[in-house]
């Protein structure tokens, strides 16, 4: 190639990079509410059908018509050989499929269809519905397959144990927190909606002798931690029949006013589906009527997650908008919008709007702090998270302008006082790694506490960073030997919230070179040469989900926008935005980008509660790459 021809390449190169710049910014512009935010559809599994179909049976409710559009989406989402999974291309759930062929059996699918004997016969391969998770085993319970005692006992007194109490409602997740209470009020009145024989689920049970008891028979004397809680359940299953009857009923009343309380200001309790589901429930249990104004608000938070599409309704596990409003800002900022743009002005005002002002569950664990934060979802003053504050708290210094400063500062505050004591951050709380609660039988949703993780702790840090702090101050230096103790041996970070170790390194190197770590140390050359061995020959990146289970997946995947963007950004903060590996990854966005600036991902890249939950936030496959591509524009050559 002749000089002159080389420099033309370069030109066109950085020409079609500016164009790939120029139209993800102008989508994603025109992706923005009028009110200033941006929300996504936010994809979960097929138990959001399910489960929302059980609980309209458990009501008495079942001739809703949304149910028939809902089955008609649970339906199709069904997997040939009969089950449902958690993510796409990933193998069936038992607990989900359980769940599925329930919800079609109970609305009219004939048992003998081909669709549901390939579900049948595919759940009993699986070890038959007793090997469903203890979630799961509730709503059987309230549908009279299996004996309450064969769930785990929560006595609605946990509401009084003390915070010294090793547990108590505040050594626990804020999502397990909103789920105890009214699960306690459930296991506590023990409510069995009858079906006829031919309704129920039976023959799915292998031996349902171990699908009607909540463990294995077990000697006098327990062996560990599990045999020790599951023989303190079975005394609670004894005082569940024996109750203190003035204690139980001020337990009951403490609870209630306890659900009441974190209403205030919500969109639902938690306003995330499955404690919304159950407060239903209680409020049946409870005696109020189905006009009772909190009832009928309830109902209708819940109907708000429906997607309505032809002839199918799909579920949404919650609302995004701040996260999706913080990263969008965080993305056009990269991309060159300015504090004085329109589009910067009216989000930054949106974003304001959503600072908690109030102190709730977070104060019970963290240090004096004047009250602040962003929570996730549309109205959740309950909970404001360190993720989303730290994302708007970003977002808003770089281009929030001088209306944004005071809010910035509190936010700062906010989550140095959210600081844990091992140097790192949790979501909801200033916590403590509590490994004996994952012993609890009802636990096995893989996320009854928050202890710190790398992936947030990266993110906090590259906030803080932008808000001018340094690795010069004791707090960063504690989080950076908190970040550099979870190193794995490969030299990646996995993500608690993201898929997986692409997600968690590419958080934590960003985070290092924004508090001005010195990023020619061995460990992030490690973590650097981890992200240039799972590199594609084609310079993208993929994960799957099943990383959380196989370790010798980490890395390894089908190429989505969402994780070449983590993946480029990664590099770029441990190695420069000239680094040829670097280009080799946008270069691939660049190709991969729709005519109208988007980008096609059909693979689950957020992480609800690993090897449980995951999502498919939509908008990661456009802001992502926005941010990288920009960011990759803004500093070669630097």
């Amino acid at each position: 190639m002749t000089e002159t021809a080389e420099i033309n390449s370069i030109v066109e190169a950085d020409s079609s990079v500016q164009e790939a710049l120029d139209r993800a910014r102008a989508c994603l512009e025109g992706k923005q509410h009028s009110d200033g935010y941006w929300c996504a559809e936010l994809q979960g599994d097929s138990i959001l059908s399910s489960e929302y179909i059980l609980l309209k049976w458990i009501l008495g409710q079942e001739n809703e018509p949304d149910l028939v559009p809902i089955t008609n989406y649970l339906r199709k989402i069904q997997m040939p050989n009969g089950g449902w999974n958690l993510f796409p291309g990933g193998k069936a759930d038992v607990s989900g499929t359980v769940k599925g062929y329930f919800a079609l059996k109970l609305m009219g699918d004939d048992p003998n269809a081909p669709h549901m004997v390939r579900s049948r016969e595919l759940i009993r391969s699986l070890g038959g519905a007793e090997k469903c998770n203890t979630f799961t085993s509730f709503y059987f319970a309230c549908l009279g397959q299996i004996s309450f005692d064969a769930c785990p006992s929560i006595p609605p007194e946990i509401v009084f144990l003390p915070k010294w109490f090793y547990f108590n409602l505040y050594h626990v997740s804020a999502w397990t927190r909103t789920m105890i209470l009214p699960l306690g009020i459930v296991t506590t009145k023990r409510p069995v909606r009858q079906l006829r024989d031919d309704q129920g689920i039976r023959e799915l049970y292998v031996d349902y002798e171990a699908g009607n008891r909540l463990h294995e028979p077990m000697g006098f004397f327990p062996k560990n931690w599990r045999e020790i809680f599951l023989k303190i359940d079975g005394f609670l299953k004894f005082y569940d029949r024996h109750p203190i009857g003035w204690l139980r009923n001020k337990a009951l009343k403490a609870a209630e006013k306890w659900m009441l309380d974190h209403l205030e200001g919500t969109e639902g309790l938690g306003a995330i589906f499955p404690p919304m589901v159950y407060i239903l429930i209680v409020f049946r249990l409870l005696g109020y009527p189905e006009d009772h104004p909190t009832v009928v608000q309830a109902h209708k938070h819940l109907k708000d997650f429906f997607i309505r599409d032809g002839d199918e309704i799909r579920i949404q596990p919650c609302f995004s908008p701040v996260w999706d409003t913080g990263i969008a800002l965080h993305a056009l900022a990269e991309a060159g919008v300015s504090s004085e743009s329109d589009v910067a002005k009216r989000t930054a005002q949106w974003l304001l709007g959503k600072e908690c002002r109030v102190a709730s569950d977070w104060q019970k664990n963290a240090k004096p702090v004047e009250p602040s934060g962003w929570f996730f979802e549309f109205a959740n003053p309950h909970y404001p998270d360190t993720d989303d504050t730290a994302m708007a708290t970003m977002s808003l210094k770089r281009v929030g302008g001088a209306v944004a400063e005071s809010a910035v500062k509190r936010g700062v505050n906010w989550l140095m006082a959210m600081q844990n004591d091992d140097g790192g951050w949790a979501a909801f709380d200033k916590t403590v790694d509590r490994p004996l609660l994952e012993k609890v039988p009802f636990a096995d949703h893989n996320a009854m506490q928050d202890p710190s993780c790398p992936d947030i702790t990266g993110r906090i840090i590259e906030s803080l960073g932008h808000c001018g702090l340094s690795v010069d101050l004791p707090e960063i230096r504690r989080a950076v030997a908190f970040i550099r103790s979870q190193q794995d041996e490969c030299g990646a970070w996995w993500g608690r919230w993201g898929v997986n170790y692409i997600y968690g390194t590419w958080q934590v190197l960003v985070g290092l070179r924004s508090v001005g770590e010195d990023m020619s140390q061995d460990y992030i050359r490690k973590a650097a040469a981890w992200l240039k061995s799972v590199q594609k020959p084609d310079g993208s990146f993929g994960e799957t989900c099943e990383s959380y289970e196989d370790p010798s997946l980490k890395g390894v995947g089908e190429s989505t926008p969402s994780q070449t963007a983590w993946g480029a950004m990664g590099l770029m903060a441990a190695l420069g935005a000239d680094d040829p590996d670097v280009k080799r990854a946008i270069d691939w966005l660049v190709e991969h980008q729709r005519e109208d600036g988007n980008w096609d991902e059909h693979f689950y890249t957020g992480t609800g509660f690993p090897k449980v939950f995951y999502l498919c936030y939509h908008y990661y496959r456009l802001y992502f790459p926005l941010m990288a591509i920009g960011r990759f524009t803004r500093n070669r050559g630097a």
